[in-house]
């Protein structure tokens, strides 16, 4: 299996324009808003909470973020149940609340996303590795702990990989 370095360094290979991380602070955040809560029907109780498709999603999504790193897989544990509890709220509105809820926030992040890229000259890494499409939003976690001067050895190794950020991130701290 390949490490968190292994993983970032290659999502970041495709992402090395700052104007398209930026972008993905955005747009990645609101795909993974959606996906969960379009996931979130049906749902059933079970002991007393609703299981749902997007429940059994967050667990697994969790377990594979904590595999990689324990405080990178906590904060995005963390992160996937506040959006569970917006999907599960979501849930509960008329089918087409919801699905306009979930689409919307789906094709929105999708086109701010593919302006990053228009930015960075270069394809979605999920392009060349669906692993890409969970690699995206561990990387924003990441690229928000480089910025905050947190994980620095981690930084260090994905830039050593992927090269730095065009335009410094010297201009965003």
């Amino acid at each position: 299996m390949k490490t968190l370095n292994d993983h970032l360094s290659q999502y970041a290979a495709y992402h090395r324009d700052r104007r398209n991380i930026v972008t993905h602070f955005i747009g990645i955040p609101m795909i993974v808003l959606s996906v969960v809560v379009l996931l979130a029907r049906p749902a059933f109780d079970v002991a007393g909470l609703p299981l749902s498709p997007a429940t059994l999603a967050v667990i697994a999504a969790t377990l594979y973020y904590l595999r990689l790193d324990l405080r990178f897989g906590v904060v995005m544990g963390l992160l996937l149940a506040a959006c569970l509890a917006v999907a599960q709220a979501t849930a509960g509105l008329s089918t087409g609340a919801w699905a306009t809820f979930g689409v919307g926030l789906f094709v929105v992040g999708w086109v701010i996303q593919f302006v990053g890229h228009i930015y960075e000259g270069r394809k979605p890494a999920f392009v060349d590795d669906v692993m890409g499409l969970i690699i995206g939003p561990l990387f924003v976690v990441a690229e928000l702990a480089f910025l905050m001067g947190l994980r620095r050895e981690v930084e260090a190794v994905v830039e050593s990989r992927a090269g730095p950020v065009h335009g410094g991130r010297e201009l965003a701290k």
